[in-house]
């Protein structure tokens, strides 16, 4: 449904990065007030009710989004350039964690290791295919092995959001192999 789309990308926009073009205030961990932002969609001229925003919300294939128990607030679960705290608890990460990137991006990165750039933490994925996905959506993708344990070993953090994402501050170029690339 493109209204769908549209309107999770509206979403994303405002909980990540700017709530003040909706008119929104998030807490110090994210939470908007979903009746506030149902207004800020028809205010925008998208008649955006609550069961069709509960339906974006469950049927995001990235489960950017969750609501509050008590239903009364949403936010989004990483990606931020704003600065939120999302409570999150540091883990021991697996062995390897996966960075899916476009292989134009690549000479840098193998040069410098990965930086958050607008976001407060580099994401990674807990396996090569999504990775590929990540990749994919940015042009020809290459997947890049992280050597998670061994960066916790030297004092690295990690963390991993409810839908499975992780997130480091960055990853150094000596923890980064490259694993694959596509034509």
């Amino acid at each position: 449904m493109k209204t769908d789309t549209k309107i999770s990308k509206r979403l994303s926009f405002w909980l990540r990065h700017k709530p003040e073009d909706a008119g929104l205030m998030l807490s110090d961990s994210g939470w908007a007030d979903v009746a506030d932002v149902l207004g800020a969609f028809r205010a925008l001229g998208l008649d955006c009710k609550r069961d069709q925003l509960e339906r974006i919300v469950a049927t995001n294939d990235k489960k950017r989004f969750e609501f509050s128990e008590d239903g009364k607030h949403i936010r989004a679960r990483q990606g931020h350039s704003i600065d939120i705290e999302l409570g999150l608890t540091a883990l021991q990460p697996p062995e390897f964690l996966f960075h899916g990137t476009a292989t134009r991006f690549l000479p840098p990165i193998l040069a410098e290791g990965l930086k958050p750039m607008a976001r407060h933490h580099v994401h990674l994925s807990p396996d090569r295919d999504t990775a590929h996905k990540v990749g994919s959506r940015h042009g020809k993708p290459a997947i890049l092995q992280v050597a998670a344990s061994a960066m916790q070993a030297e004092g690295h953090t990690f963390y991993r959001t409810e839908n499975g994402v992780w997130l480091t501050d960055a990853v150094p170029a000596h923890f980064l192999a490259l694993t694959e690339t596509h034509p």
